[in-house]
């Protein structure tokens, strides 16, 4: 437990800080241009150290893992990952957060390989929208075949995460809703966060998850579901039974206190919080020849000594505080 007796249950893993998108809201290019230098490769934790770390974090009571990136299926070899991190003893839950773009050609290697659900990033249906959100020439029917593509190879249902931003996408909401309703998808509606120092976050920019709410039970109402333990997003489900919808409110409606995540950088940072401004080198330790009990000695006592609640404490200073970029963690 952290100092506010919360229990680590959840890691989220970083395997690169790569990305074939350049979205607005993470990776702008103005930042992270042609001449950006990411991390070179002997830099990265390899897949034989992310699984050393998976294996100590689930005996400190870790059940549930999602890879992240970055894009994590820019990765060499990724569905070999997967394999590796699906055998570790006592692991519940194996997921995947990614674009998409790359789904149609990786989908039924990662079922294979033991991934379990995933997560498409997927914030507009409409072409020219989706080019200057994600500033890339890659099309959206890419992402779109991604999804099909998973649904194919039996990783369905699909979640799917819109960032909402006003006056950038929050037109689309019935647009959206009504695609995840048809297609047989779970759609989250995440607010916009004040993540990282580059993604210009203004708080009027931000669209009230009770906004979005009220809008969807208006056109096809919805009605509460239980939530899940440690989840981000509150459920809801459609009454004519066309599934769920997911809501994110970090802004308006903070879910601090019932947090049980950490989150390792590609280059093996561990992060408590999803606004921190350091990390903890576990890369040197891993290197250093420590044993597995002195490995999991060092990660209990970082987490005991956690004490964050960002998103409780957000004030006009705080979106201005030094901050890991959420493409380093994985949002």
């Amino acid at each position: 437990m952290d100092t506010l007796g919360r229990p680590l249950k959840a890691l989220r893993i970083s395997v690169t800080d790569r990305c074939n998108f350049r979205c607005t809201y993470c990776m702008p290019k103005e930042v992270f241009g042609p001449d950006h230098p990411f991390l070179p490769r002997e830099e990265l934790l390899s897949f034989e150290e992310i699984t050393r770390l998976a294996r100590i974090f689930v005996g400190l009571g870790v059940t549930k893992l999602r890879l992240t990136g970055g894009e994590p299926l820019l990765r060499r070899e990724f569905p070999a990952l997967v394999r590796m991190l699906a055998a570790v003893p006592g692991l519940e839950d194996l997921a995947l957060t990614t674009n998409g773009t790359l789904l149609p050609d990786q989908a039924p290697a990662l079922k294979a390989a033991g991934l379990r659900r995933l997560t498409v990033s997927l914030d507009t249906l409409r072409p020219e929208r989706f080019r200057a959100i994600s500033d890339t020439d890659l099309p959206l029917d890419r992402v779109l075949a991604g999804i099909e593509a998973a649904r194919s190879a039996g990783l369905g249902p699909v979640k799917l995460n819109c960032v909402l931003k006003r006056g950038l996408n929050d037109d689309e909401i019935l647009e959206l809703a009504a695609f995840a309703r048809e297609g047989g998808h779970t759609l989250r509606f995440i607010e916009f966060m004040d993540v990282g120092t580059t993604n210009g976050w203004r708080m009027d920019a931000v669209v009230p998850a009770g906004d979005v709410r009220a809008l969807i039970d208006a056109r096809w109402p919805i009605e509460s579901l239980a939530d899940e333990d440690g989840a981000v997003a509150r459920r809801w489900r459609y009454r004519d039974g066309k599934g769920e919808l997911g809501l994110v409110a970090s802004v308006t409606a903070p879910f601090c206190r019932g947090c049980d995540r950490a989150r390792l950088s590609a280059e093996g940072r561990l992060y408590t919080c999803l606004f921190a401004g350091q990390g903890l080198d576990v890369r040197s330790f891993l290197r250093g020849r420590h044993s597995d009990a002195d490995l999991a000695a060092l990660l209990a006592f970082h987490w005991k000594r956690r004490d964050d609640r960002y998103s409780e404490l957000r004030r006009g200073a705080t979106p201005g505080l030094p901050k890991v970029e959420m493409s380093r963690i994985g949002g």
